[in-house]
């Protein structure tokens, strides 16, 4: 891995980047709002992988170690929010909602950079004002600590489309059904079918915003349609898939 950067006030900044482009990991004592305006944005923090189009920014606290990938070609603006003007700030990441205000003040602010000038201020307070989580559920791939949850993780993303149950699962990791159902319930907070959904979500994400159309995304990560796919990703992030990637 990469060594850990200490940067002491976090970039506010706009870059426009290639397919599969990433920041290394780092950590800095602001607050800062990532948001990826076309693609897919993936951050890598200790607890997981958050993943969104461009419905969706992700806020990382202050001191949260964490570094971040983008997939098809992105810009992405950056802004970071010092800890003076947002105090009680939640500790962990989150996903927040991004209206088309919320998305202009974000591409306002990274664009002038650092709020310098007292205009620059007043437009970084509307944004934190206006921001809110998403009322969305999280789209966001835990960390696994149990080496049969993560073998089971392996097997799942090896083939999308396969249909095992947590019995067949269980065999190949050297687990019991219950066993596994208890495992996914402790550590994900989820159901199988849950969390299996999770990550053909992820994975269709990414492949739309590498080009790949709606049911060449839905059917290699074992949807059942493309009309499933559909219906689950408007209810992960709000939108079609089709209004996002055209």
């Amino acid at each position: 891995m990469s060594e850990l950067r200490h940067i002491a006030v976090a970039p506010t900044e706009t870059r426009r980047l290639a397919r599969g482009d990433e920041v290394t990991p780092h950590v800095h004592q602001d607050h800062q709002l990532i948001y990826a305006s076309t693609g897919v944005l993936e951050v890598f923090v200790p607890e997981g992988t958050w993943f969104t189009p461009s419905v969706r920014a992700v806020w990382v606290p202050a001191r949260t170690v964490h570094h971040w990938q983008v997939h098809g070609a992105t810009t992405v603006h950056m802004v970071g929010i010092p800890t003076d003007v947002l105090h009680e700030a939640d500790h962990l990441p989150a996903l927040v909602a991004v209206d088309p205000l919320v998305r202009e003040l974000i591409i306002a602010c990274s664009e002038t950079g650092p709020a310098q000038s007292p205009a620059d201020h007043r437009l970084l307070r509307v944004l934190v004002d206006r921001m809110q989580p998403s009322r969305q559920a999280p789209t966001a791939l835990p960390v696994l600590g149990d080496p049969r949850l993560v073998g089971v993780q392996q097997i799942l993303e090896s083939d999308l489309t396969a249909t095992l149950g947590l019995r067949d699962l269980g065999r190949r990791v050297g687990a019991s059904e219950r066993t596994l159902s208890r495992l996914i319930n402790d550590e994900l907070g989820m159901g199988y079918t849950t969390w299996r959904s999770q990550l053909r979500l992820h994975r269709a994400t990414l492949l739309l915003a590498e080009g790949r159309t709606v049911t060449q995304a839905a059917t290699a990560c074992g949807f059942s349609s493309p009309s499933a796919f559909v219906s689950t990703f408007r209810a992960a992030f709000g939108r079609t898939p089709g209004s996002l990637y055209r």
